[in-house]
């Protein structure tokens, strides 16, 4: 044997001993990542509640319900912000559809009511359950953030930068202080308008405006849609080892019925093809609704125009009309 060959076996098995070090490392680093998650799995639930799944063609993509929760004052949660998150590997898309909270539909066992309503009745589940009925759907799972976890959730990216109109501030500074001292923090008003970094709570007060002149429930849901996409652009320049090691600060303020395996499986479809892009859209669409109800308290719309138009948009890319 030639020293020269022998120099290119040794220089093959010092490469191959290298990377079997990375990989060792690599795999330790993740072990410890995940053992040392904090994460609030919801294994009851869901736990034997028929969904009412629908058969939809096999696309790859799934589909997720998120809420968004409070409590009254007597203890019941409700929840304000309910979503379709679909995540579309091979388009390389994750989709938020932002679904009305007054939105007129039926409820199992309750007949006609709000939406938001089927939270309340009977949590996830019925809330699930009542998505799939009515808008032809095959939600099997949910996220949940209350709203302290969503300040602490934006916290933990480092905060997101967002363009405060002059009409938003009275508004989003009404409740920070009550925000700030259940939190602990200092009071943090946002004293004036224009595009700056928010922090969690700003940003959390931020997403709950709806009166003063700021666009009731409608403008709400736009600005919701804004700190999602902000959150995103906050996490988009990140290496995949700086999102690794970000995930565990931010499970730990979720609530789902998935496991981490689950949850892992899900971030590398979404990862497939790099970072994906997002997009925001509403169900009803402009154009499509009208107040109805004694008291003109619900939205009203063709629910079966609204299961079609949000199946094209998940599964033919079809966007929503604006």
């Amino acid at each position: 044997m030639t020293a020269r060959r022998l120099l290119r076996i040794v220089r093959r098995w010092l490469t191959l001993l290298v990377l079997a070090a990375v990989l060792v490392a690599a795999a330790w680093t993740a072990f410890q990542l995940v053992t040392g998650i904090q994460y609030e799995r919801d294994t009851e639930s869901l736990r034997g509640a028929d969904l009412a799944v629908s058969q939809t063609p096999d696309s790859g993509i799934t589909n997720l319900a998120l809420f968004g929760v409070d409590a009254d004052n007597d203890g019941t949660r409700r929840s304000d912000c309910i979503m379709v998150l679909s995540i579309d590997g091979g388009r390389g898309k994750v989709k938020i559809t932002s679904l009305m909270r007054d939105s007129r539909v039926e409820i199992d066992g309750h007949g006609e009511s709000k939406l938001n309503h089927s939270y309340s009745y009977g949590g996830p589940a019925l809330a699930i359950r009542t998505i799939n009925q009515n808008f032809d759907l095959n939600i099997e799972h949910f996220v949940q953030v209350d709203f302290s976890q969503m300040a602490n959730l934006i916290g933990a990216i480092g905060g997101v930068e967002i363009d405060v109109k002059e009409n938003e501030i009275r508004e989003l500074n009404k409740f920070i202080g009550e925000y700030c001292r259940a939190a602990g923090a200092p009071e943090c008003p946002v004293e004036q308008p224009g595009l700056q970094m928010l922090n969690g709570i700003q940003a959390m007060s931020y997403g709950r405006i709806r009166k003063g002149g700021t666009g009731d429930d409608w403008g709400r849901v736009e600005r919701q849609g804004v700190v999602l996409e902000a959150m995103f652009d906050r996490v988009r320049g990140l290496s995949i080892p700086e999102l690794i090691q970000l995930a565990p600060k931010m499970l730990k303020y979720v609530t789902s019925d998935l496991s981490l395996a689950q949850i892992a499986g899900l971030a590398v479809s979404a990862l497939r093809h790099g970072m994906p892009e997002i997009e925001h859209g509403r169900i009803p669409t402009d154009g499509n609704w009208q107040y109805g109800g004694s008291q003109d308290q619900y939205i009203v719309f063709d629910i079966e125009q609204a299961a079609q138009q949000l199946s094209d948009y998940i599964y033919n890319d079809v966007p929503l009309a604006s």
